[in-house]
């Protein structure tokens, strides 16, 4: 591609200044504009893929602990650890099995609604879609995973010793031991018990993988919060994608602004700040790169990645796409240069520069031109190949200005009157173009918050994700909502027992209450800082595919009532089963014993 610009190059009038528009690049600007998209659905599906884990390990851990009592039978019976897991596990592998068929079904039948965004308007077979491999890999996670799962947990209960009556007895927890040493009441004690410590016999509770259920499920819905506010935050504050000013004044034309406007910004009360930034393109290492050109130690830039901004007229600040592109990284020197020898003094050779910084380019430049975007482009000094600057400027002064000036208003100015403030100087500008002969066609106007493709599609997506993401939430509640639910009916029989030890049925309540919330809390303390870490570790990752900053954020106040709806979650989960073996008859749960 670079030799096929030289030679067109060549071929031009001499003194022309050009720039190009490649098919490929705009090819490459399709495929960025829908890989946030892509990646935040693959997140999602990651997310996913551990609730369905999750659920599906709480279902087998339950049916593996229902039988407990036969398999300790066939224990005793001399049946060998083998053989034991055999008959506990071929039942719930086949039933796996056929799950994971149906899961693929019923992903097959949803799949015509799945696309979402710009392209579901140019997708030429919106119907059904049998993706195989997608399909196939959700089939191996299920069914590899989930086996293992069951294979694991069924060897490990086939090969423990039951224990004795005395062995069981004596084993307790710590903190309900701490919890009896400082006084809590005995419904307190009993329902920390019922949380804590499994029991023995057939009424013995899986607590281990309620308490790690309860951690998990807080986990992912903590993760799938701190990653959708952290893309909520990313579209909502554009200097994370480069804009990192309030607004630009530029020509309609791709024209300069006069100097006219810079001295007006000089004086306005409400500007903090502004520069100005020239468009075009040149070669970097035989590659056209989209560029801004400015001046070292400017007061505005793009948002910095790595590294910092210019404070030379050789230096180069370059987007990630184009840095990757280019096989360099930051300390690293560059040949640039534009134009061939014969168009002199349209012309700058080979010359060396350092890549001194990354950062997060704007959407900004001329209509209809390669013109920069988050990843991709550089940033250099107008002045640095000072020939070239000079051929290129205008005689004509008002004509001698940047292509476009930004602006950072005062922190507490509204945005309306900074806006009023600028039309204002826009105004000023026009009138200066307008009574110039050499620039009767221009003038000048503010535009507000130019978004790049990436973040126009992801808004395109509406409220899909938030859909996504609820449906994950109440898969992942019910599933800690049915292992709560049948840890407490497990202890049927021991409420019972306490009913005749003089329990009334609030105490009975109480026990069951503490029971679940312990559960509960367990899970928040556990599940939200590493669901924090993990929502954190993901968003960076994607900041970092899209080429934006990666500024996670935690949702402090979302996570809170998360917290609090855990513990009233499990309370009312537990409540129904509680009630019931509150209300049932001692004699018939004890007629067996």
């Amino acid at each position: 591609m670079a030799k096929v610009e030289r030679e067109i190059v060549r071929a031009l009038p001499k003194g022309t200044v050009y720039a190009f528009h490649v098919t490929s690049v705009v090819s490459d600007q399709v495929e960025r504009a829908s890989k946030p998209e892509a990646l935040a659905l693959g997140v999602f599906g990651l997310i996913a893929s551990l609730a369905a884990l999750l659920i599906g390990g709480l279902s087998i851990t339950r049916r593996l602990w229902s039988e407990s009592n036969d398999l300790d039978v066939l224990r005793a019976l001399g049946a060998s650890s083998s053989s034991v897991t055999v008959v506990a596990t071929l039942g719930l592998l086949g039933s796996l099995f056929l799950g994971s068929i149906v899961a693929g079904g019923v992903a097959a039948l949803l799949s015509p609604l799945t696309l979402i965004g710009p392209v579901r308007q140019i997708e030429p077979s919106p119907g059904f879609n049998l993706d195989w491999t997608v399909l196939g890999i959700g089939f191996a996670v299920l069914v590899l995973g989930l086996g293992a799962m069951t294979l694991t947990l069924a060897y490990r209960r086939a090969r423990r010793r039951p224990l004795s009556g005395q062995e069981a007895l004596e084993r307790g927890s710590a903190l309900v031991n701490a919890a009896a040493r400082i006084g809590l009441s005995i419904p307190a004690l009993v329902g920390l018990r019922f949380a804590l410590q499994r029991g023995r016999g057939r009424t013995a509770v899986p607590v281990r993988s309620v308490l790690v259920g309860s951690a998990m499920a807080v986990l992912v819905v903590t993760a799938t919060l701190t990653f959708g506010s952290s893309l909520r935050n990313l579209d909502s504050h554009p200097a994370l994608y480069g804009w990192n000013w309030n607004y630009a004044i530029s020509t309609d034309a791709g024209g300069s602004v006069p100097p006219i406007a810079g001295r007006l910004l000089n004086h306005d009360p409400d500007v903090a700040s502004w520069t100005g930034f020239s468009f075009g393109d040149i070669e970097i290492n035989g590659l056209t790169v989209p560029t801004l050109s400015g001046t070292p130690h400017a007061a505005l830039s793009p948002t910095i990645l790595s590294g910092h901004a210019l404070d030379g007229p050789n230096q180069l600040v370059v987007g990630a796409a184009t840095l990757a592109a280019l096989h360099k990284k930051v300390g690293d020197t560059v040949s640039i240069s534009y134009g061939s020898p014969r168009d002199a003094p349209i012309y700058v050779a080979p010359t060396p520069l350092v890549i001194v910084g990354t950062a997060t380019f704007p959407a900004i430049g001329t209509s209809g031109t390669f013109h920069t975007s988050m990843g991709e482009g550089v940033l250099f000094d107008t002045n640095f190949a000072p020939a070239f600057t000079k051929a290129t400027n205008s005689p004509d002064p008002n004509l001698d200005g940047p292509a476009v000036d930004v602006v950072r208003f005062k922190r507490g100015v509204p945005l309306a009157t900074g806006l009023a403030s600028l039309q204002r100087i826009s105004e000023a500008s026009n009138k200066v173009l307008k009574a110039d002969p050499n620039a009767a066609s221009d003038s000048t106007s503010v535009e507000g918050l130019q978004r790049p493709a990436e973040i126009v599609a992801y808004q395109s997506t509406g409220a899909t994700p938030a859909v996504l993401a609820l449906g994950l939430v109440v898969g992942v509640v019910a599933a800690l909502g049915l292992a709560l639910a049948s840890s407490v009916r497990r202890r049927r029989r021991e409420l019972a027992l306490l009913k005749t030890f003089g329990f009334t049925r609030r105490q009975l309540a109480s026990a069951v209450a503490w029971q679940s919330s312990m559960s509960a809390l367990v899970g928040v303390i556990f599940g939200v800082p590493l669901g924090i870490v993990l929502g954190r570790w993901l968003w960076i990752l994607f900041g970092r595919e899209i080429y934006a900053v990666p500024e996670p954020t935690v949702p402090l106040l979302q996570l809170v009532y998360i917290a609090l709806g855990a513990l009233v979650l499990a309370n009312l989960v537990a409540a129904v089963p509680g009630r019931i073996a509150a209300r049932t008859s001692t004699a018939i749960v004890l007629h067996a014993e």
